[in-house]
């Protein structure tokens, strides 16, 4: 499949393969599996919390929130004590994935737009914030200050299914975790790798 083709898979998480099987428990089922050779590893134990990433605006009743559903099924495995999905969107923002790059909402503007359920989550250890795409970490970031100002003793870290590659030169394949980290520098996040 060619990466598009698979990102859409995972932003309506969509059956694939033979027999059918939902994108968000691939996912979860490939982590499983690999779970100790991955360098993030240690993210998913039965100490950790994931709080999945909400979306740009508020969630219809119809509506496919894929983080939490990749959360879900983590949870449902074994691979955390839970999914609570506490971090929730006040405000709409435009979507990072259909708009250019200098119109996309900074850190800043997703942290004053979301807010943390408190009542949901009590003084968690460790919380993996757990979103399907990322492209510059904007959302991760403006989100994990969010929870940190809510829960300042909890580590926290952040997931995401796939992340977007600019230059297309630095694709190396579909599948290809790695461990890295979202930078503030201004106004502007910058995420390596």
């Amino acid at each position: 499949m060619q990466s598009r083709t698979v990102m859409a898979s995972l932003k309506n998480d969509q059956y694939i393969l033979s027999p059918p099987i939902l994108m968000s428990d691939w996912v979860t089922d490939e982590i499983k599996r690999d779970l100790e050779k991955l360098l993030f590893r240690d993210y998913f134990n039965d100490k950790a919390v994931l709080v999945p990433t909400p979306g740009a605006g508020f969630l219809q009743s119809s509506g496919i929130w894929t983080p939490q559903r990749i959360a879900n099924a983590l949870a449902a495995r074994g691979l955390a004590s839970a999914a609570v999905p506490c971090l929730t969107r006040v405000e709409p923002v435009p979507r990072s994935a259909i708009s250019l790059a200098q119109d996309r909402p900074k850190a800043q503007r997703h942290y004053e737009t979301m807010a943390v359920q408190k009542g949901l989550l009590s003084d968690p250890e460790e919380i993996v914030l757990v979103d399907d795409i990322m492209t510059r970490g904007a959302t991760t970031l403006g989100g994990a200050s969010r929870l940190a100002e809510a829960f300042p003793k909890a580590r926290i870290r952040a997931f995401a299914a796939m992340r977007t590659m600019t230059p297309p030169s630095e694709f190396k394949a579909i599948t290809d975790p790695c461990v890295g980290t979202v930078r503030l520098m201004g106004v502007d996040c910058y995420r390596r790798p």
